[in-house]
């Protein structure tokens, strides 16, 4: 094929071929959801650790910034998901791939939520130790401070216990992404 001014011959040529890939709308939205809330609650509750200890002038541990900076990550991956899902150019490869990393990023949360409940000088031991092995009774300022120790003490635990949990969920839901990623890349939702 000769173009007006031009010559030359054509070699060959490209078909462009977009595959379509069809996500189960349900199980999308339901993951979607409960990961957006996963990762809020691990965000927000070491967000709240790292004021409190900042506030007490104490140090703040690993498990706490790590814990924001994997909370606001896998929001970030959660918003390029929906911005994909807008475009209709959600890939099952892309999900894979980020599902897996925040999978790994989830799993040392577990472990590092784990140490501060459940190892050697842990949460539950130290309200043990210092709050309620002292409990005060009577209508007197002791009995009030310890009233709120043991506030703060069950606040604190009932955080923790939480963002172990949603840990643990975030994780399962990371492997079924990518079970259900792999899934539609062989085409099994397709109609």
């Amino acid at each position: 094929m000769a173009r007006a001014g031009h010559s030359g011959t054509v070699v060959g040529s490209a078909v462009i071929v977009r595959e379509k890939y069809y996500w189960p709308d349900l199980q999308l939205n339901i993951w979607t959801i409960v990961m957006l809330a996963t990762a809020g609650t691990i965000l927000g509750v070491n967000a709240q650790f790292m004021q409190i200890q900042d506030r007490m002038g104490l140090g703040t541990p690993w498990i706490m910034p790590y814990g924001v900076t994997v909370g606001a990550l896998a929001i970030i991956f959660i918003i390029i998901e929906i911005v994909f899902i807008a475009q209709r150019k959600l890939l099952p490869g892309i999900m894979m791939l980020l599902s897996f990393i925040l999978l790994v990023l989830f799993i040392a949360g577990i472990i590092g939520t784990a140490i501060q409940l459940f190892a050697g000088p842990n949460i539950n031991n130290q309200c043990n130790t210092y709050v309620f092995s002292n409990a005060a009774s009577g209508p007197n300022m002791d009995t009030l401070a310890f009233l709120q120790q043991r506030n703060i003490c069950e606040h604190s635990c009932q955080c923790w216990q939480a963002e172990f949990a949603f840990w643990i969920i975030g994780t399962v839901f990371l492997v079924w992404m990518m079970i259900m990623a792999s899934q539609v890349n062989s085409n099994q939702y397709a109609s």
